[in-house]
């Protein structure tokens, strides 16, 4: 038999849950289902990570502020 120490702050609420590891494991499996990539899916994310890290890819944020410009300098 494990013993596990619960602090207080997690055991005075009510949102505490203990299951098992398989059972955890079995309802993650039923919400988050995994979908196989296809191999072009699988090419295009290794090219999208080679991208990214390469500096090649906006954010975001950033392509956002890029269109903001485009549309800016056009109206002046």
């Amino acid at each position: 038999m494990n013993i596990v120490t619960i602090p207080r702050k997690l055991a005075s609420s009510d949102d505490l849950v203990v299951i098992s590891r398989k059972e955890y494991e079995s309802l993650k499996a039923r919400i988050v289902p995994v979908v196989p990539m296809t191999a072009s899916e699988r090419r295009a994310l290794a090219r999208a990570r080679k991208d990214f890290a390469a500096g090649k890819l906006l954010s975001l944020d950033e392509f956002r502020r890029e269109l903001g410009r485009s549309r800016r300098s056009k109206r002046h």
